[in-house]
């Protein structure tokens, strides 16, 4: 057991005071559906269609600083059905999370923001799309897995070769 003298000399120099924590966190705080637009133009003569819809799918990804430690990421998902005889469907999804950042550097925030983040809401984002489309009454819009993180470092890098910063949004996906 050690003694208080070694207790003392073994404090950590970079330690807060009072229990705060020094290191970098980040974490989810709560995630919510902040707009669902589901159209169905052309029911019911599109549910006798048997010709296989064609999809157009679109993704943006956005963030909005709420406080000094609370970002809002905003995952925007469009997708449009159509065949030869007219738009079997459209669904917008503006699927948002509270992300909480606390003694981050710029660097490590942004790559967190723009792709860490919308890795952690696309599962639900996803499951949503699935549920409006099987609702409208359509099979379910089952997208595939999303890499964010490639995503992320080939947008960076193609600012980087056209000049711009790196806090400049990130587009589309």
């Amino acid at each position: 057991m050690a003694d208080e003298g070694d207790v003392l000399t073994n404090l950590d120099p970079n330690a807060a005071a009072n229990g705060v924590d020094s290191q970098p966190v980040a974490g989810l705080l709560s995630q919510y559906i902040k707009d669902l637009s589901v159209e169905n133009p052309r029911a019911p003569e599109s549910f006798q269609w048997t010709e296989q819809p064609e999809l157009d799918v679109q993704f943006n990804i956005g963030t909005r600083q709420v406080n000094a430690e609370v970002h809002e990421i905003e995952l925007k998902i469009g997708a449009t059905a159509k065949t030869s005889q007219g738009t079997s469907y459209v669904v917008e999804l503006a699927y948002c999370g509270l992300i909480g950042l606390r003694n981050m550097p710029e660097d490590q925030a942004h790559a967190f923001l723009y792709a860490e983040a919308p890795r952690i809401l696309f599962p639900f984002a996803r499951r949503v799309l699935a549920d409006a489309t099987r609702d409208a009454g359509f099979a379910p819009l089952l997208l595939d897995p999303i890499d964010f993180h490639s995503l992320y470092a080939q947008q960076l890098q193609r600012r980087l070769e056209e000049g711009q910063s790196e806090d400049s949004t990130v587009g589309n996906a």
